[in-house]
């Protein structure tokens, strides 16, 4: 029996499925992070390593895992792709391996098929999407220092944002104030830019405000409504061009990601957008993960090779 194995490889968190030659997933399993862009090169090289053993563990060796692909945050950086195959092979894994970027393989899981649109926002944001013909485009994904409008980040900074325009006077009082004090666990503006300055804190944990914008947004809060409109308005920014671009105005248009899966607000003002624009474009849920996503990419080269 031969197997492959499917990796969705973000900044905290790894999902890995394993399936056999034929399609049937037999283990999946969730390990650390294997971000290079945002993590130390030590720990990213104990959590492959602990993948690796755990896919020849399940495949009673890895010479019988003959195909893995890895959907990866941060590829767009030349350096990673390479980084990560050593990596990979320096952990004993020797058979063939695909790295592709993470909403390729989410793309995929998304649909159960290599074409459409997904719109990925958490903690950052992108769009992507390939047509029948095999075109490509992406749209933003360029990390949160230039970019990812929309995206967790995004609204963990103009949470924090609202805080203190709301202190200075100028911005009316919001109820954001004391929802991002609570759970920063603070109580002045003095102790929340000595957080957000501080190098220690990283883009996961101004991301981690963002469900405060729900709750916010419940209330009637004003900020908060806004900061949910002007989220739905750039993540709309991002599908126009791929949509465009790769002739994709109808069909379907996969949302992932927490910021598009638990945020309401967010959510109904870009499917509403994207409705009045792409009447015959519909918004899904994804079908199945990255992870499984990555398994039928490795399947379909399996199969190519045969």
């Amino acid at each position: 029996m031969r197997f492959v194995a499917g990796l969705d490889g973000g900044g905290t968190k790894t999902a890995v499925t394993i399936a056999d030659d034929q399609g049937r997933v037999v283990h999946s399993f969730t390990s650390g992070g294997m971000n290079y862009n945002g993590q130390d090169e030590g720990s990213v090289r104990h959590n492959l390593q602990e993948i690796v053993d755990t896919i020849g563990s399940v495949c009673g060796g890895l010479d019988y895992c003959v195909q893995i692909c890895i959907g990866a945050a941060g590829v767009s950086n030349p350096t990673v792709t390479a980084r990560l195959e050593a990596t990979i092979r320096a952990c004993g894994y020797h058979g063939d391996l695909l790295i592709l970027g993470d909403q390729e393989t989410a793309l995929s899981g998304a649909h159960g098929r290599p074409y459409g649109i997904i719109l990925i926002a958490g903690t950052g944001s992108i769009c992507y999407g390939k047509n029948e013909f095999g075109d490509v485009h992406r749209s933003g994904g360029y990390g949160h220092l230039i970019d990812d409008e929309g995206s967790g980040y995004s609204i963990g900074r103009d949470l924090i944002s609202a805080v203190v325009r709301a202190n200075d006077g100028r911005a009316p009082e919001t109820v954001i104030t004391e929802m991002v004090y609570r759970q920063l666990n603070m109580s002045t503006i003095a102790e929340m830019i000595g957080f957000v300055y501080d190098a220690r804190t990283h883009k996961k944990d101004i991301a981690a405000l963002a469900p405060i914008l729900s709750e916010a947004c419940l209330l009637g809060d004003q900020a908060a409504l806004g900061i949910a409109h002007r989220s739905a308005d750039s993540l709309f920014e991002l599908v126009i061009p791929v949509a465009e671009k790769l002739s994709l105005q109808e069909g379907a248009l996969a949302m992932a990601g927490s910021v598009l899966l638990k945020n309401h607000f967010v959510q109904t003002a870009l499917v509403d957008m994207l409705q009045e624009k792409y009447p015959k474009l519909q918004c899904i849920t994804p079908k199945q993960d990255a992870s499984v996503g990555a398994v039928l990419m490795a399947l379909e080269r399996l199969n190519r090779a045969i």
